[in-house]
């Protein structure tokens, strides 16, 4: 890399800041904007399995995220009345470190700021890019406080309603949404749950640990007219939505549910895109380009993995095309596989499509991102 010596990141999300951190270890200057002057993150967990694991220790950052969150090495499936009828073991891709990891998003969140401000990243809040100006050799930026600077190159990690997607290809299709939304809850952490249980059933449930003393719920909910609730119903529509579950530990939880604060609730959405993934010096990243639904816990995984792939081919590459173009052929298909083979399942839960066997999914998922990225 002869070329990209300064890069300005848009978005401080999980994309957004591990591809901060990624840059700076190949020694790439890297501002970062946050449109959020307060920086917030709501107060739930993630799943993230062996691949992000993986991709932590490549950023040197294993210990401080395995110490903010909660390591578990399998997946129990149960049948709707709450029986376990499957044990999937994940398979670690990190010698003597877990498979998987249920971590809360303020923690991870928190772990990877710290580096990224740790490892020299310029960051601003409240911040917005009102103007990109690519001349061929550079990217002018206009900031929202009529600062302005240029740049070798700019990533968009903007979110799946990503902002610069839309001036950069105006002609591609919007998030669509799928007729299902997700609800999350925290609750005390029971000593016997020590991995992710997952429910089949028309109504999709998870718990899955975060913390030695915390778990969250999730539950995914056909609403097929995207139904938005008021903040102050949130605990007792939650609660209505599980009274049908025949599972008595879930109905236990459910009546524990009472805080509208604490409820979570996202219509859920996906979004692909086919076609290029960057024009001229500015590129997409995370969830502006693959936004997928949670049934496969991969979402911010390949964003994190976009970010490292992203810093390689940067780093391999003289022309800032060719490093963009490698960046896309390498992320493609694996993205486009989390994307389709989530929404497959969120199809199958509200019938749509053919019901999906949550074990062999899971099993199906974990050997496409045991492979080397």
């Amino acid at each position: 890399m002869t070329q990209t010596r300064r890069i300005l990141v848009i978005g401080g999300g999980i994309g957004g800041l591990t591809a901060a951190i990624a840059m700076r270890r190949q020694g790439i200057e890297v501002d970062l904007i946050e449109r959020d002057p307060d920086w917030s993150v709501y107060g739930v967990g993630i799943i993230q399995q062996s691949n992000v694991i993986r991709a932590m220790a490549e950023l040197d950052l294993l210990d401080e995220y395995l110490d903010a969150g909660c390591g578990f090495d399998q997946v129990e499936i149960y049948i709707p009345t709450g029986q376990q009828v499957a044990t999937v073991p994940s398979p670690q891709l990190v010698p003597g470190k877990p498979a998987n990891v249920g971590i809360g998003r303020r923690a991870l969140q928190k772990v990877l700021a710290d580096r990224a401000i740790g490892s020299g990243t310029h960051i601003r809040l409240g911040i917005t890019a009102s103007d990109l100006l690519d001349d061929g050799s550079g990217v002018d930026v206009c900031f929202s406080d009529g600062g302005t600077a240029r740049y070798d190159a700019v990533i968009a990690a903007d979110g799946i309603y990503s902002v610069h997607r839309k001036q950069l290809f105006p002609d591609a299709p919007a998030p669509e949404f799928t007729g299902q939304s997700v609800w999350r809850y925290n609750f005390p952490r029971p000593a016997n749950l020590t991995g992710l249980c997952v429910f089949n059933g028309p109504i999709g449930i998870g718990l899955v640990p975060m913390s030695r003393e915390l778990m969250y719920m999730f539950v995914t909910t056909p609403e097929p007219d995207n139904r938005w609730y008021d903040k102050a119903d949130l605990a007792a529509a939650m609660r209505d939505k599980l009274a049908g579950v025949p599972a008595p530990q879930i109905r236990a939880l459910a009546a524990a549910i009472t805080d509208n604060d604490g409820v979570v609730y996202r219509p859920l959405e996906t979004f692909f895109l086919e076609g290029p993934w960057h024009k001229g010096r500015i590129a997409l990243l995370g969830d502006a380009v693959h936004s997928t639904t949670p049934h496969l816990g991969q979402g911010a995984g390949m964003a994190i993995e976009d970010a490292i792939v992203l810093a390689e081919e940067l780093a391999a590459h003289d022309e800032l095309a060719a490093a963009f173009e490698a960046y896309r052929a390498r992320r493609f298909d694996r993205c486009r596989y989390i994307v389709q083979s989530s929404r497959a399942i969120c199809d199958g839960q509200i019938g749509r499509g053919p019901p999906v066997d949550n074990h062999a999914a899971t099993v199906g998922m974990f050997e496409v991102v045991a492979k080397a990225i």
